[in-house]
């Protein structure tokens, strides 16, 4: 397959992966028909099926393209804060703004992503814990360096607390979203720095 080949299947493949977390997001994954999906995408039913063998597929492969670009978003910022010379903290505080920076950009994919966590009769359930965990061992990885360094404490539960950070983030985004769109995300990523850094008695 030829470079430009290539880029149009991917381009085929991002609309349907936008139409059809839009579509799931707002009916439900056994109400959205793939005549639904092609139309939203503006692509005819056949495309859909040359791109996945079927509806479940295509969840299935939207939602590691979804997390994988949660994981990456987080990565990265643990990166660049380690490029400048950062602390473990900062870099945290970094991957928060990150992860509140993805979920404003896209909306019903973590809305759809939240709810599939706490589903266990899915198809793709053991694949969603599987990516869960990459990107909740990127935050692992930030803390392992905090504690080695003395940056951090090493009473911290590491895997414990790398899901509650993220857990903390996606909670607090989506509330964000649905019952606070009047806040900005500087005033949001405000608020999880001060839980973050441990400032919320008052201290």
């Amino acid at each position: 397959m030829d470079s430009s080949s290539t880029t149009r299947r991917q381009v085929t493949r991002q609309k349907l992966y936008e139409a059809a977390v839009t579509l799931i997001a707002e009916k439900g994954f056994s109400a959205t028909t793939v005549d639904e999906i092609a139309e939203r995408a503006g692509v005819a039913k056949g495309t859909v099926y040359y791109n996945f063998k079927s509806k479940t597929e295509l969840f299935e492969e939207l939602l590691r393209h979804g997390v994988g670009l949660l994981t990456q978003s987080l990565r990265s910022a643990a990166d660049s804060t380690d490029a400048r010379g950062g602390t473990r903290v900062e870099a945290l505080d970094a991957m928060i703004r990150a992860g509140l920076v993805f979920i404003d950009r896209y909306p019903a994919f973590t809305q759809l992503y939240v709810a599939e966590l706490w589903r266990t009769n899915r198809a793709w359930q053991s694949t969603l814990l599987v990516l869960r965990q990459e990107a909740v061992a990127v935050v692992e990885e930030v803390l392992r360096e905090g504690v080695a360094g003395g940056e951090l404490s090493e009473e911290i539960d590491i895997q414990l607390t790398a899901a509650a950070l993220v857990g903390m983030v996606l909670v607090a985004a989506l509330d964000w979203q649905a019952f606070q769109p009047e806040r900005t995300i500087d005033d949001v990523h405000s608020a999880l720095s001060l839980l973050l850094r441990g400032r919320v008695g008052g201290r």
